[in-house]
């Protein structure tokens, strides 16, 4: 009998911890949803192993960016997954374009209004809602409770969405289950530098909760990449913009609370003095250990690496250039199948031939 509540337990931690992640599916290839260096717009690029890419359509806009980021017409940092259930794909991007500063009165190039959250069935073809959080609380679904900020509509950034499935989030009305939306914000009025905060979406993808901290560790904090590991742990890549900066990882037992501080010891250092943001981890179909990829953003021309890290993510090594990408920046993998495959590679080689017409 103790043998079998044992199993039924150990069975049930596991179905749990299979479901506290991104849904996972794809043996076949790899796909970089990523923002274009050439422009303000995502961009696809299709892989058989993992490090060699093509770019589709010649790395162009997969979809209007004046059509889906309503703010300011651009889109970056695209970070896209499965939905939760498996049977379609969800993404989210930064909406924001560097040349809009003047037309729209922003205090920096590098501020921005809001996110973009976008659901496709088919990888090609987009549905989207914008939030621009200086309209403030009446923007999210729970308006009701108090906002982290007095004055929303002097926020000055909204940066770097990333996505994570909580099938343990409660709804107020009872519905159970729901999308980690986690980003950094900065109101400089009333915070001294950009932290990290979260907000929760529904499985439509089109209702989203108001922010709430995730972590402050007393400095800057960008560019946040959450991956549940074996060990049990979330563990989540990061760049840090005070002490020493560089792209670090931290762990917590909770989703959205116990973030200890970085390891000091083990980060992506082997680019020495060179300044790298953007992170996002992927494992290689039938490989436990991970790759990291990242942006070395203060090179002239940039490159966009991959490197390596062990089962635990940690013991970051051998860093390599990405291949066969045109305009590699802030982006993120997602493994498919044969036919996304095909399907993605038609669809680029149809649109290639209609603009040579």
């Amino acid at each position: 009998m103790m043998k079998k509540l044992l199993f039924t337990a150990a069975m049930a931690l596991t179905a749990f911890s299979a479901s506290a992640q991104n849904f996972q599916k794809g043996n076949y290839g790899y796909l970089y949803c990523h923002m274009s260096d050439r422009g303000q717009w995502t961009a696809y690029a299709i892989s058989r192993d993992g490090y060699n890419y093509e770019d589709l359509i010649d790395g162009d806009p997969i979809m209007d960016p004046k059509v889906h980021a309503r703010i300011e017409g651009g889109q970056r940092d695209a970070y896209i997954c499965r939905s939760w259930d498996g049977k379609g794909y969800v993404m989210v991007t930064t909406d924001m374009n560097n040349s809009m500063t003047k037309a729209l009165g922003k205090q920096s190039d590098w501020d921005n209004y809001g996110i973009d959250l976008l659901r496709s069935d088919d990888l090609i073809h987009w549905k989207s809602v914008s939030f621009d959080y200086r309209k403030g609380l009446q923007i999210f679904s729970d308006y009701w409770h108090e906002g982290v900020y007095r004055d929303w509509s002097t926020i000055n950034r909204v940066w770097a969405p990333q996505i994570f499935w909580d099938p343990d989030y409660i709804w107020d009305n009872g519905d159970q289950g729901g999308y980690m939306i986690y980003y950094s914000m900065l109101n400089r009025q009333e915070e001294k530098y950009d932290r990290m905060y979260y907000s929760h979406a529904d499985k439509t993808f089109t209702k989203l909760t108001q922010p709430r901290l995730l972590f402050d560790w007393g400095y800057a904090t960008i560019d946040a990449d959450i991956n549940l590991l074996p060990d049990g742990y979330y563990h989540m890549l990061i760049k840090k913009e005070g002490g020493k900066p560089g792209i670090y990882t931290a762990t917590s037992k909770h989703l959205t609370v116990g973030w200890g501080e970085p390891v000091d010891d083990d980060y992506v250092s082997f680019e020495g003095r060179k300044n790298c943001e953007g992170s996002s981890a992927f494992q290689l179909i039938g490989d436990k250990n991970w790759r990291v990829a990242y942006i070395q953003y203060s090179d002239h021309p940039k490159h966009y690496r991959i490197c390596e890290a062990d089962e635990h993510m940690r013991n970051f090594k051998n860093p390599v250039d990405i291949k066969g990408v045109s305009s590699p920046q802030h982006g993120s993998f997602m493994r498919i199948t044969e036919s996304e495959y095909n399907r993605l590679k038609s669809w680029s080689d149809k649109q290639k031939k209609k603009a040579k017409k």
